[in-house]
């Protein structure tokens, strides 16, 4: 079992969240119980994606986390009710798992070349999905599209 934060940087690619060239979602090794806050629902849709099976909200009394931990090494799901509420509030992710991938390289600072050499793509590829992400959030520009993508929680 594996207890994550989900405001600490990396933790849902360390989730498996990130997409295959497949479109799979890459499953995690063990049963994961993630602690979120209800300001990131978006990093919740994340870890959802990733299979998680508990979510504690980081406000609520460490016995909570507790009777998480229990219920999911039991075979169990342990939703939080606030985080619920959050999850069910988030706006839907807009982006196809391939722009979302492309999108979280270029936050991490990586050039189209470096991009397309990771996602074994063509860089006018890249350049195609990074033109979506930017549209489809309804950004300006590519790095208005990524400070929208970490508002929300995408990225």
């Amino acid at each position: 079992m594996t207890v994550v934060d989900l405001d600490c940087p990396g933790t849902t690619a360390a989730l498996g969240a990130d997409k295959r060239a497949d479109h799979q979602v890459l499953a995690p090794p063990a049963p994961v119980v993630v602690l979120a806050s209800t300001g990131a629902p978006g990093l919740l849709h994340r870890a959802f994606r990733a299979e998680a099976r508990g979510y504690v909200d980081k406000d609520g009394s460490p016995g909570r986390l507790v009777r998480a931990v229990r219920k999911v090494a039991a075979g169990e799901r342990f939703i939080d009710a606030s985080l619920a509420s959050a999850f069910m509030e988030a706006d839907p992710l807009p982006l196809s798992p391939r722009e979302l991938s492309v999108l979280i390289r270029a936050a991490e600072g990586d050039s189209i070349a470096e991009i397309a050499r990771t996602l074994h793509l063509a860089s006018g590829t890249v350049r195609n999905y990074m033109a979506a992400a930017t549209r489809k959030t309804g950004a300006r520009n590519l790095i208005d599209a990524i400070r929208i993508s970490r508002r929300a929680g995408w990225v």
